[in-house]
């Protein structure tokens, strides 16, 4: 069969070669299409229709200003479309752009539609859920709250578990030691104390100053910066000025994991923090407007933002957010945690072993494309 499949970004790049492969496993003679990336590239053997990097807008005005080549795309997705009439069209997130391919893939050309990894519309925009109902035949979730939440709106979701468990604990097993990391990035023997400023440019401007700010009160330990492998080296040098700190590349994971407490912009990397077991804090500002500020506020519908404490329903991971998001504020979170014996640190050490347990070990790419094909032989039958 042919797989019609499209990722906007890196994420959804990995993801949907997992998803290849595993749709390989149980259908040999599989093809593919997509709109992807290089690592969907080599799971199918040829190019992307539309490569994710030429995707990568980002917000309102980002959008607007690059509307021409975005409706470009679209328009190329449609036509290879109605031409090859594949098996199914698989989508990866990547909403706005998404959820139009499948009104057109559902609506005009009678497709089915599946949908691997649900956009986060359980915190803003729950208006996509309608759309979803309507367009979309099956949705594959990778956060077990969401199956509840889409049941809430008449609609059943599969969850087929979550990508991050097992890309966490691969890198575990290929770890060193602490010492061999230390040695190997010319670190001190001081403790580690994580700096996960976000993979963004407008992140890493916003977040790294603060995080930087409450390092500087612990000279105890030595401050590390993660480093994302897209950002210019420029950048960092320009939001850290004359600062000593660190900065590593490619070494996210084994930072975390062997720092004794990590900062991290909120995001996927607060999941990954937790399943690597490094206590944290988690921050966002948004530096800009306090209209903006007060606009999100009301537009948020979920009472915490971190994924942990979504899937425990509980502020397992401190979460310093906007305003409140300063150096004095964080270190009253961070502290405690520092201690190896305190009752907070041990705490969030305990909720990370529940929502590992939350999440289970299922493979969620073979998962995925189980239900993928046997829903698509079921049709054909």
């Amino acid at each position: 069969m042919e797989y019609f499949i499209i990722a906007g970004e890196a994420s959804g790049d990995l993801h949907g070669s997992r998803l290849m492969a595993a749709l390989k496993r149980r259908d040999p003679a599989a093809t593919f299409r997509f709109l992807g990336g290089d690592l969907m590239s080599r799971q199918a053997g040829r190019a992307p229709l539309v490569h994710y990097r030429d995707m990568a807008y980002m917000g309102f005005v980002d959008v607007v200003r690059h509307l021409r080549p975005i409706l470009g795309f679209m328009r190329t997705a449609k036509r290879s479309l109605e031409a090859e009439r594949p098996a199914v069209v698989i989508l990866i997130d990547y909403p706005s752009f998404n959820l139009k391919i499948a009104r057109y893939a559902h609506e005009r050309l009678g497709l089915p539609v599946h949908y691997f990894i649900s956009p986060k519309v359980w915190a803003w925009k729950q208006w996509r859920v309608k759309s979803i109902r309507r367009w979309v035949d099956r949705m594959y979730s990778i956060l077990p709250f969401e199956v509840e939440f889409y049941r809430r709106h008449d609609y059943d979701v599969d969850y087929v578990g979550n990508p991050t468990v097992a890309e966490v604990d691969e890198a575990i097993d290929a770890m060193g030691t602490r010492s061999d990391f230390a040695t190997r990035h010319g670190l001190d023997g001081r403790p580690l104390l994580a700096l996960v400023p976000g993979s963004r440019v407008k992140e890493v401007r916003d977040n790294l100053p603060t995080m930087l700010a409450v390092a500087a009160r612990h000279p105890e330990l030595q401050a590390v910066v993660a480093g994302a492998p897209a950002l210019d080296e420029g950048l960092y040098r320009e939001v850290m000025g004359d600062s000593a700190v660190p900065v590593l590349r490619d070494a996210t994971f084994e930072l975390v994991r062997h720092a004794r407490a990590a900062l991290v912009t909120s995001g996927t990397a607060v999941l990954e923090t937790a399943l690597l077991g490094t206590p944290q804090v988690a921050l966002y500002r948004m530096n800009g407007s306090k209209l903006y500020h007060r606009l999100k506020s009301l537009l948020i519908k979920v009472p915490y933002v971190t994924l942990p404490n979504l899937i425990l329903g509980e502020e397992a991971v401190g979460e310093m957010l906007l305003d409140d998001c300063t150096p004095p504020n964080v270190d009253r979170r961070l502290t405690p945690l520092l201690d190896s014996d305190s009752a907070e640190r041990a705490t969030m050490l305990d909720a990370y072993a529940r929502l590992r347990q939350s999440l289970g070990d299922n493979d969620c790419a073979l998962t995925a494309a189980a239900l993928i094909c046997e829903s698509l032989n079921h049709g054909r039958s």
